[in-house]
């Protein structure tokens, strides 16, 4: 990685960043809120001056460049492998048809803009699809799929100063990336046994690598990711959710409580409330990053379900990108949040271009200023 040089020093401390996020996750006294962000959309790089002017290209780099807590995650090869060749099928003079690494046909703008592509076709649409590409592409015994143990050791030895993270994957977020929205919706009614195989397997590939991992490394959290939630509420039934999904997570789960993490976040978007009972039931205890306007303030829930839930994220992006005087207002509604535990507040999905550089320096400072050590 090159050489970053940070624009602002790191908040002042007394405590590492691991004893820090284990202590602030786990209610108990803390030297300041652990310091942190989940990064920028990709226009960010290349329209915020602050970046551009300091070489700064990617999440990375930005964490460096504004000394944020370090915090890691190891991740397994728990999904398809090998990957769908990735191939141009189709060209118009505006639009490309790709076949991504989850067999989608999906319709993309040539002019770069980030955009959710249009997906065109599945390759997986039939229980024989799913057969053959479960034969190919998810065995057990793929030796790509064996973990370096050794060498994860000595990347992240005991005695690290940070927070380190297992990824226990996604057990219906990238079934429903592999059949598309619509094709799950009705795969769920059509082939319900295929897509629970789909869900079981998932599972599988996940516990085959806790097994390898957990025996050999001191994790301090778990992390996943679903993404399954928009402003309405989940894209899956809530029966299906805790019929299927919930008892794997309750068998990861027990991995995990046995490995001695009782930390487990999922990244999951829009309105998670009509699952949360499932999630925490399967041992999901954080969600993460919150979608405020997809569903409320942290606050709301962080009142209803107690200290048996956790939150990262939740600041507002609307308000970030509302001006000095809104970025403040939001800013205090989370004070309480911070100061109970628990709560680790940073911009509510990766922070839009629209948010003027000032304006997100100046939220930074108000941050260590309110949340730092005074």
């Amino acid at each position: 990685m090159k050489n970053i040089t940070p624009c602002r020093p790191k908040w002042k401390s007394t405590m590492t960043d691991r004893e820090r996020f284990n202590n602030q996750m786990h209610y108990k006294p803390v030297d300041r809120c652990f310091n942190m962000e989940f990064g920028y959309w990709l226009e960010n790089y290349t329209k915020w001056s602050i970046f551009t002017e300091n070489g700064i290209t990617n999440e990375a780099e930005a964490n460096t460049f504004f000394s944020f807590d370090r915090i890691e995650s190891v991740a397994g090869n728990v999904w398809l492998n090998p990957a769908f060749p990735e191939t141009v099928i189709e060209e118009t003079a505006t639009t490309k048809i790709l076949m991504n690494g989850d067999g989608l046909l999906a319709e993309v703008l040539k002019d770069g803009h980030a955009t959710i592509p249009h997906y065109v076709k599945a390759s997986i649409v039939t229980p024989d699809d799913w057969k053959r590409c479960k034969e190919e592409r998810f065995r057990k015994d793929d030796p790509e799929r064996k973990v370096d143990t050794a060498a994860l050791k000595a990347e992240h030895p005991p005695d690290r100063d940070y927070p380190l993270g297992v990824h226990c994957g996604s057990m219906i977020g990238r079934v429903r990336n592999m059949l598309t929205f619509e094709g799950l919706a009705y795969a769920c009614y059509d082939y319900p046994n295929m897509v629970e195989d789909m869900v079981e397997t998932a599972c599988v590939m996940v516990e085959d690598f806790l097994d390898q991992v957990l025996p050999h490394i001191d994790f301090d959290y778990a992390s996943g990711w679903e993404d399954i939630c928009f402003k309405n509420g989940p894209i899956v039934s809530v029966n299906f959710f805790n019929d299927v999904v919930v008892p794997r997570y309750k068998r990861i789960n027990k991995k995990l409580k046995t490995a001695g993490i009782d930390i487990w976040y999922t990244d999951c978007d829009g309105d998670v409330r009509p699952l949360l009972k499932g999630f925490m039931e399967g041992g999901i205890n954080t969600l993460f990053p919150f979608e405020v306007n997809g569903c409320a303030h942290p606050a709301e829930l962080l009142a209803e379900y107690g200290k048996d839930l956790r939150i990262m994220g939740g600041v507002n992006k609307i308000q970030l990108g509302s001006g000095k005087a809104a970025i403040k207002a939001y800013l205090e509604t989370l004070t309480p949040l911070v100061e109970r535990g628990g709560y680790i507040p940073f911009c509510d999905h990766r922070c839009p271009p629209n948010v003027p550089p000032e304006d997100y320096l100046y939220y930074l400072d108000l941050k260590e200023e309110m949340f730092g050590m005074h």
